[in-house]
């Protein structure tokens, strides 16, 4: 058994949870587990704030890193929060939408997307995504100036001009793209410039006095690659993209088949 604290950081979709089927039972013990046994465990997630569902509040984590590392918020404080502004967010809408993009905006306390325009043909589970934020969603129609995001879920739809809209956009944000067979809903994260979960995960070690080489991560898809670049140490899950596996010091199984589990036993944590 590792007794030497260690700070895990736990991406969310495709690494403890699932769209329709939440979080397995196995990982949900596996990190209280982690946590009886003196250690820290830290959900760092691509969603924004407002986007993380109760199943996952469940989870006794140290903290959050949300959006990419645009928020962190402990003991349910908010610590840091990085806007962009109502005009910039307004803007960001107009130029996804002139390029064929449907934009998704992502905030600490709201979501903003136009379901006749965010159709269930451009996403199969929107409608859980709606259930599950609940009074946190919002249309973009009728917030156009008011909208406070943290960052952008850009939807990709046939003949859009994506590159074209990135650019325009790219003195505001950086671009996350992800690794999909499927050209149509295919996700384009665009986070506020400067912004990763690496940032983030290093600020929380900085305000919490935690040394890096006890840092561990565990993640699957390339909203990830900054962590797997940052961390002391990585591990992959069983269905991680190409290049996550390639940082990888260890490959687990996937969720389901008791990926978080088995990582944090080969690691001595459990």
């Amino acid at each position: 058994m590792n007794t030497e604290k260690k700070a895990v950081f736990f991406d969310a979709d495709g690494t403890i949870c699932d769209m329709e089927k939440g979080v397995p039972d196995s990982a949900m013990e596996a990190i209280r587990k982690l946590r009886e046994n003196g250690h820290e465990a830290w959900l760092c997630t691509g969603r924004s704030r407002a986007f993380v569902p109760g199943y996952l509040e469940q989870i006794p984590f140290t903290g959050m890193i949300s959006a990419c590392g645009a928020t962190i918020e402990k003991d349910g404080v908010r610590l840091y929060n990085n806007e962009m502004t109502p005009e910039v967010a307004k803007l960001s809408v107009e130029v996804l939408r002139k390029y064929g993009l449907i934009p998704v905006m992502e905030g600490a306390d709201f979501m903003y997307y136009d379901k006749d325009e965010y159709t269930l043909e451009i996403n199969w589970y929107r409608d859980l995504i709606t259930e599950a934020l609940g009074p946190k969603w919002r249309p973009i129609r009728g917030y156009e100036d008011t909208m406070h995001i943290n960052k952008i879920s850009a939807k990709m739809t046939e003949g859009c001009n994506d590159r074209q809209a990135c650019l325009e956009l790219s003195q505001y944000y950086d671009v996350i793209r992800h690794e999909n067979n499927d050209f149509v809903g295919t996700t384009i994260e665009l986070v506020p410039k400067g912004c990763n979960k690496a940032v983030g995960i290093a600020a929380v070690c900085r305000i919490f006095d935690i040394p890096w080489e006890n840092t561990v991560v565990f993640g699957d898809s390339n909203n990830d690659l900054s962590m797997f670049e940052y961390a002391a140490t990585k591990v992959a899950m069983g269905n991680a993209s190409k290049k996550i596996r390639e940082l990888a010091d260890y490959v687990t199984t996937d969720m389901f088949h008791y990926g978080i589990r088995n990582g944090l036993t080969k690691l001595g944590l459990i």
